[in-house]
Parts: C-alpha cells; sequence; structure tokens
C-alpha cells in the first residue's frame, strides 16, 4: 500500500453548536487523520454558544490534548459565525474543515489531499449519497440548483461542508458571513478570484446526535435573506472583485 501523501502543514477547524455527542470523536478521528499526512498541525473548534455539555467535553479535551485549541462564543453567532472563528485562528498552510456533527468522516482528509497539486488551491467534497430525511435531500437538492444557476457555480456540491484550502486564498476571500450562507460565500469569492478547484467523492452519514440547525423554516427564511444579500454583492455589485 502506498504511503498516504503529505503537505507541509494543516489546521483543522470544526464549528460546534450543541454537538457533545459527537465531536470529541470528530476531534479524535481528525488527529489521526492529520498524523498521517502531515507532522505540522492543529486541531481548532469554535463552541458557538452550545447549550448542552459541548464546551465541557471540549475544555476536558483540551487538558490533555496539546494540539487542541478551543473557542467559545457566549451567545450562538450562527455558523458562519462558528466558521470565521476557526479559520482566523487557523496558522497552518492548509485549512481543513467540517461540522462536528459526525456526518463526514474526518479519515477521508487522505482523500482531498490526495487530491492536491501544485495548482490547486480548494479541494471541496461532494457527497456520494446524502444520508438524511427526504424533505432535507430535497430542499438540498433545491438549494444546490438554485444557487448554482444564480451565482455561476460549477461545483457538484456546493454546500458539501467537507474541503481542503489554502490559508493564503481563505485569508484573501474576507468572509463576512455569520450565517450557513457562509459556503456559498466562499465557493463564490474564491472561483472569481481564478481559484483551482478539485472535487473528490465523501461519504454522508446519518446524523446521530443533536438535529439539524438549518432545516427549520425560520432560518431557512433567515438564510434566503441572507442569499439576496450575496447575490447583490458578489453579482451584481462584485464587491469582492473591487478589492
Amino acid at each position: 500500500m502506498d504511503s498516504p501523501r503529505k503537505v507541509s502543514s494543516v489546521s483543522a477547524v470544526f464549528p460546534a453548536y450543541n454537538d457533545g455527542g459527537t465531536i470529541p470523536s470528530m476531534v479524535l478521528t481528525a488527529l489521526m487523520a492529520l498524523r498521517q499526512v502531515t507532522d505540522d498541525y492543529e486541531v481548532i473548534v469554535t463552541d458557538d454558544g452550545s447549550s448542552d455539555y459541548t464546551l465541557d467535553v471540549l475544555r476536558e479535551m483540551e487538558r490533555h490534548i496539546p494540539k487542541l485549541r478551543v473557542f467559545h462564543h457566549a451567545e450562538n453567532l450562527g455558523y458562519g459565525g462558528a466558521l470565521r472563528t476557526g479559520f482566523e485562528a487557523a496558522t497552518k498552510d492548509w485549512v481543513f474543515y467540517t461540522d462536528g456533527d459526525a456526518q463526514y468522516n474526518p479519515l477521508e482528509l487522505l482523500d482531498l489531499v490526495d487530491a492536491l497539486s501544485d495548482e490547486v488551491d480548494i479541494v471541496n467534497g461532494y457527497k456520494i449519497a446524502r444520508n438524511d430525511p427526504l424533505h432535507r435531500r430535497i430542499i438540498g437538492r433545491i438549494y444546490h440548483y438554485m444557487v448554482s444557476f444564480l451565482f455561476g457555480i460549477h461545483l457538484r456540491d456546493v454546500d458539501c461542508d467537507f474541503r481542503l484550502i489554502r490559508r493564503s486564498v481563505l485569508v484573501e476571500a474576507n468572509l463576512e458571513s455569520r450565517s450557513g450562507a457562509i459556503c456559498l460565500e466562499l465557493v463564490k469569492k474564491l472561483q472569481d478570484k481564478g481559484c483551482v478547484f478539485a472535487e473528490v467523492p465523501v461519504h454522508h452519514f446519518h446524523r446521530q446526535y443533536g438535529r439539524s440547525q438549518f432545516f427549520n423554516f425560520r432560518r431557512i427564511f433567515r438564510v434566503a435573506c441572507k442569499l439576496l444579500d450575496l447575490y447583490r454583492k458578489l453579482v451584481i455589485k462584485k464587491e469582492h472583485l473591487k478589492k
């Protein structure tokens, strides 16, 4: 068996909100993956104002794992807010991120690294099959086709939260979203700046703990408003290309 491909350094970033039942395994599995692809790594978790025991578990783990850094929001700032805190804290050459709810397997980071080349700036995962209830799969498909058409996105899965990104281009993106729309903002800005994407199939698993914070109608309405604002900024005014 060939040895896993190596990269210079990686920051693994996890946003977490009421993920006490899954975040420990995600951190430990990420450490297993990171050790195989680099000798220089860190794991960063942002607890976004959880009301369960997520923060308690993370603080206990932080005492025993030197490579783990935990950040805490006293109140819930939203998925984008949690991601941005993690991205801003990252110090390594590459930034890997996925969610803390265990719907993706951090060991598949090895597949992302294997897809790298000198030209590639971001490796984007795409779900082989979505293991969610039917209504979520339907909403997810509608969302994908809608934003792909409106924003001119050329990816198989714009909303797959399993990515490996050069930190240098991530910093230049100047992300602003605090909601789930941050994924679209990220992809659109990097695509428009000419970044090179690679795509890799990844597995998606049924959620075992907690519940989704995105798939309720009030939150979907708020995200829709954010999408309209992004459309105005990124498609009509193209503000990100003027900076």
